[in-house]
């Protein structure tokens, strides 16, 4: 019996794994999508908070009423800082388009001014309990730190993602996953502004008026 010397055809054919446009497409849809979700879901906890506030927000317990402490003024100042940092991240989503660091320029100043807020809202705090107006003392107090907390707790969360955004974008450019990160911190920042409208207008305005 002849030995043959099997080799690799030219006919043969060779098969190759190619993505195509369109899964990286369904990637991010999926992303946004999940990320639409949590929003949903984080959109669900505050109006836990908010219905917790409206039931409790009138048990003053012989303590402070929302006109006695809150200094709307102040609040104003610190709605307006918090308006101006998602006005900066809307050009720091306009640069992103194909100037770096343009991009790293705007979302340096959100979080300049996400810091100043997170500033003023600790010096409320600290003022409050300075008169004595703890979360200890009142069903209204208690509910009026948790809501307004809530909202500071997630804005601090939103300047350390912007941090590290920073720096991806620093060493790795603008590339489609960075631009997908810019976006989901867009929804999440401007998402945060929209709460905190709801909070002035529904804890302080109407508990001054």
């Amino acid at each position: 019996m002849s030995k043959r010397k099997i080799g690799k055809s030219p006919n043969t054919p060779v098969f190759y794994l190619k993505e195509e446009k369109g899964s990286c497409i369904d990637h991010h849809d999926g992303t946004y999508l999940g990320f639409w979700i949590y929003l949903m879901s984080d959109c669900l906890m505050f109006a836990v908070f908010f219905v917790t506030y409206a039931v409790l927000g009138k048990n003053y317990a012989a303590g402070p009423a929302p006109i006695d402490i809150f200094g709307i003024r102040d609040i104003l100042v610190s709605t307006i800082v918090l308006l101006l940092s998602s006005l900066s991240y809307s050009f720091a989503m306009l640069a992103s388009e194909d100037v770096k660091n343009k991009t790293v320029f705007w979302l340096l100043v959100t979080a300049f001014f996400g810091i100043i807020f997170i500033m003023m809202e600790i010096h409320e705090f600290a003022h409050l309990i300075s008169k004595g107006a703890t979360p200890q003392r009142s069903a209204f107090l208690s509910s009026f730190f948790s809501l307004v907390a809530l909202h500071g707790l997630h804005v601090f969360f939103g300047l350390i993602w912007i941090f590290i955004l920073v720096i991806q974008i620093l060493k790795k450019g603008l590339i489609p996953d960075n631009r997908r990160r810019l976006m989901c911190l867009s929804m999440f920042w401007h998402f945060l502004d929209l709460i905190w409208i709801c909070v002035f207008s529904f804890v302080y305005l109407m508990g001054v008026v």
